[in-house]
Formats: structure tokens, sequence, C-alpha cells
């Protein structure tokens, strides 16, 4: 299964030990991070939240050679002590995280934001989506005594506005302000905090959204390389990200998604003057 991706074998990360939060199936983005860190030597444990998604994702986890999988609510603190109490007892330690959750009310990624979103649903959102990172953070911090690494997974709806993505978007601005105040205060550790912005891709996030599959289109469309945001590319940002490739790179929001969040009108939308 982690051929599926093109990734080249290597030893960037031998002797990297980390967590990878949110592989849902073999199209998420976590899952392809995780084949190229392991193809490049890591070490790692998968969470997952379940028993129905831990039947799914342990085939994938013991492809890539990973043996640990934890259960984890991201919005019980009880689950989580009790994750990295024994992320602490298997490993000993983490070099790197990978935080690839969100979620919003389906019914609220549609129409009209101000029509659609619900008190519930927005701090649903904004916990499971922004606030998990932050508790996330102060956990694996706690076992990176030689400093390390944390990304999360983010989308342009947190910059501009894009039709039906509604509380998502604003969940994930909330997640990249998220990174930058904790990229500040763990940077004297040595921990370094990123954020990936990939461009519109076929997981089961997109499937949540109101016409999230054109979304796919459109973003080939008007991006400037006018192709698809590759799992090549994105993991690959990853992996620079956690490795020690990545030094003295924090804070940032590193747009993977083929030049689609840079352009302003396509050369090819004839406009009279």
């Amino acid at each position: 299964m982690a051929d599926d991706y093109s990734f080249p074998k290597g030893d960037l990360m031998a002797g990297k030990k980390g967590l990878v939060m949110g592989v849902a199936n073999h199209n998420s983005i976590a899952w392809g991070i995780a084949s190229q860190l392991a193809a490049q030597g890591a070490e790692m444990a998968f969470t997952y939240q379940g028993e129905a998604l831990e039947r799914r994702v342990r085939p994938l986890a013991e492809s890539i050679g990973v043996t640990t999988m934890i259960p984890a609510d991201v919005t019980d603190d009880a689950s989580m002590d009790a994750a990295f109490a024994e992320i602490e007892a298997k490993l000993g330690r983490l070099d790197f995280v990978v935080h690839s959750i969100a979620f919003a009310d389906k019914n609220e990624l549609k129409g009209s934001f101000i029509d659609n979103t619900t008190r519930q649903g927005f701090l649903t959102a904004m916990n499971i989506s922004a606030f998990s990172f932050v508790d996330v953070a102060q956990r694996a911090s706690k076992l990176m005594p030689n400093g390390g690494s944390l990304i999360a997974m983010t989308y342009l709806g947190s910059e501009r506005v894009i039709p039906n993505y509604n509380t998502m978007g604003v969940a994930k601005a909330a997640l990249e302000a998220s990174v930058r105040y904790a990229a500040r205060d763990l940077g004297p550790r040595g921990i370094r905090c990123n954020a990936i912005s990939a461009g519109a891709m076929r997981t089961l996030s997109l499937a949540g959204i109101s016409g999230g599959r054109g979304m796919i289109a459109q973003g080939r469309a008007f991006s400037a390389m006018k192709e698809d945001t590759s799992m090549e590319g994105v993991a690959g940002a990853a992996l620079w990200l956690l490795s020690d490739l990545g030094r003295s790179t924090t804070g940032e929001v590193v747009h993977v998604d083929a030049g689609f969040h840079m352009m302003g009108f396509s050369a090819d939308d004839d406009a009279e003057s």
C-alpha cells in the first residue's frame, strides 16, 4: 500500500520517532505523509478514534511497519491523557508530530455561512480543528527533550472565502494563528511549528463539503501549474519541515497547491476593457 506513491527510500528520518494523527484511509494526506516518513526510516505511532477506524487504518499502518496504534479522542482530556501516557511508554520521546485532524458539521459546509452556522457547530469545529493542535502541542512538547517539529494541515479557505467552506475556513484560520503562537512559545526549546496549506485533494474531508469534488477541478484550472496538487508534493514538504532540513523554519504556512493560492485571475479569462 505504501507503493501507491513514489517515495524514494532513504535515511533522512532514521532514528526519529513521531506521532501521526488523522490517518483515515489510503487517500488521507496523513497517510501520504506517513508513507514518506516511513520510506525515510522514521519510527511512528498512529492514533485513531473508534473501532471502525482502527479496522480501516491498521492494515495501512502495518504495511509500512507501524505497530503502535493508540486510541485518542481529541475532545476528551482523559482519552488524551491515556494516549500520551502510552506514547511515552512505547516510544519514550517524540521528535515530530503530524496533526491532520479537522471536523465541521456537514450541514454547515454548504450555502450561507451566516445562515447555516450554529453556536454548537462553530464551537465543535473550533475545538476539533484548532484547539486540538494546541492541546497536542502542549502534550507532545513535554516529550521533546531534544527539540522537534510539529506540522498541522490547513487550506486556503483560512485566508480567502471559498464557497461552502464556511465554518471550517474560520477554524483553519484559528489553527494557523495557533501554529504561529505555538512556534513563538516553543521556539526557545528547539521545537518548530508549521502548517502546510495543501490544495484540494480527494480525501474524506473534501467529500463532506458541498461541491467539494468541484474544488479539485477549479484548483487545477486556476493554478499556476495547471495541475492537481500531488500527494508526493505535500508529503515532500512535510518531510522537509519534519526533518533536520527544516532547521530555522518555524511559524510558516507553506502552500503546496501548484500555485493556486497566489493567482489573481487567469489570463485565459478574457475581460472587456
